[in-house]
Formats: structure tokens, sequence, C-alpha cells
């Protein structure tokens, strides 16, 4: 496909955050493929209708970011039908909660594994891809508790510090080849996770912001877009905060 302009890869995209950034991101002649884990088909197949409507190609792939053979073989679809991979958002994750006393290691290893080794096994695949062609820029999902922590999410913060202290070697390692990578730390962003919390958690969580309200899933998105385009090409290595100064 020699007029596509640009091949991008979102984990997670289906809803969400996710479906946000695949829709800013799309213009018209560039391939989005994203990738989800639903139980159906439903979600997927909205953000693909949407972003049919903007005139990208779209593509909507089931498969299991923590399992390198399903990951390699993606992107080597990918790779083999457009001739390039552009960009990588690692944006799947899971939560589950719990205080960490009462926490099991069931609990504490699922959220890892997607978190954090499926985002390692996802930019492990996308950087061969990238260093052959020298460019491409990478962007992790972590989150602000990743830095400051939270109570019952012992498991959920681990695997956000650890995204970042990735992203930094990362950075490093391919910044030779042209690579880039970075992070982007949201804070409280309205989502159809959030909209189900209790009234007052939702309060008490914008006290602590002294932006006073929650964030949109579309200011996690321009960023994206700027961090996986052309106008951000002497940035690597970054954590960038989107909290409304919850944390400095």
């Amino acid at each position: 496909m020699a007029d596509t302009k640009k091949v991008t890869l979102v984990t997670g995209g289906s809803r969400g955050i996710g479906r946000s950034i695949c829709l800013t991101l799309a213009k018209p002649g560039d391939v989005i493929a994203f990738n989800h884990f639903d139980p159906d088909e439903k979600a997927a197949d909205e953000t693909l209708a949407m972003l049919a409507e903007k005139g990208v190609t779209a593509e909507a792939k089931k498969f299991d970011v923590s399992d390198p053979a399903q990951v390699k073989e993606y992107m080597d679809h990918l790779v083999s039908t457009y001739g390039r991979l552009d960009a990588l958002v690692n944006n799947a994750g899971i939560t589950k909660d719990g205080l960490l006393v009462r926490m099991s290691l069931e609990q504490f290893e699922q959220v890892i594994k997607i978190n954090l080794t499926g985002a390692f096994i996802c930019l492990q695949a996308a950087a061969k891809i990238m260093m052959r062609q020298r460019s491409g820029s990478i962007v992790n999902m972590a989150s602000v508790v990743g830095q400051i922590g939270n109570a019952g999410q012992a498991n959920y913060s681990a695997s956000k510090g650890g995204l970042i202290a990735l992203t930094k070697t990362a950075a490093k390692e391919l910044a030779g080849r042209n690579v880039r990578v970075n992070a982007i730390a949201p804070g409280f962003i309205e989502t159809e996770m959030t909209a189900q919390m209790p009234e007052k958690a939702v309060q008490a969580m914008k006290n602590m912001i002294p932006m006073a309200r929650a964030g949109q899933p579309e200011d996690i998105a321009r960023l994206t877009a700027f961090l996986c385009s052309d106008d951000s090409d002497y940035i690597t290595g970054q954590v960038v905060h989107v909290n409304g100064g919850m944390y400095m």
C-alpha cells in the first residue's frame, strides 16, 4: 500500500481511552489497527464503524497481549500487509483491586501479566520491526499511581511503575535506531469504568485535583497523537503527566 500514510497499532482499542486514541489518530489514508480481548465483538465493531467514517483502513483483532506468539503473528500480518509499523500504543490493561494484605497472588500476577509483561511483549515485537525501519514511535500508557501509589492497587501501581522504568530503558536502547519510546501517565479520567464508581468516591478523587475536575479520554488521545507524530521527533524516554495537577 504505497499510498498509506501511517500504520499504527493500539492495544486495548475497542473502548474508553483506547477508542478515543484510535479515533484521534485516524487520518484519511492511514491504517489504524487495534487489539481487544472483549468477550464479544460489539465494542470493537462500533469502533471499526467510527473509524470507517473517518476514511481510514481499520482492523480489529482479538488476541492476548501476554502471548508472544499471538502478538508476533499479528504484527507480522501488519508488516506483510502494509509494509511497516510506524507506531505502537501500549494501552491494554486491567485492574483487580484489593488491599495488600488480602490480595491473592493470582490477583497480583494477573495484573502484572497484562499491564507489564504484555506491554513488554508488544514493545519488543514492535521494536524489532521499527529498528529495521530505523523509525517508529512507541507510547506506553502508564498511570499517576505508578509514581505515587494508591491504596488498594498494589498490583496496578506496581505494573505501572514497572512500565515507566521499562519505557526509560527501552528509550535508551532504541534511540540509536531512531525509535522513540515515551509514556503517558493519566490521572483520574472519566471512562465507562469510572462511571460505575459511587458518587462519593468520584468527588473524593476530584477533591485531590487542583483543577477540580476529571479528565476526558480525549485529553489522553491528543497527547498520544502528538507523541506518535513527527512533531515530537526529539522527545524520547519521557513520562508525560495528564492529571489536572493531581501530581506535580
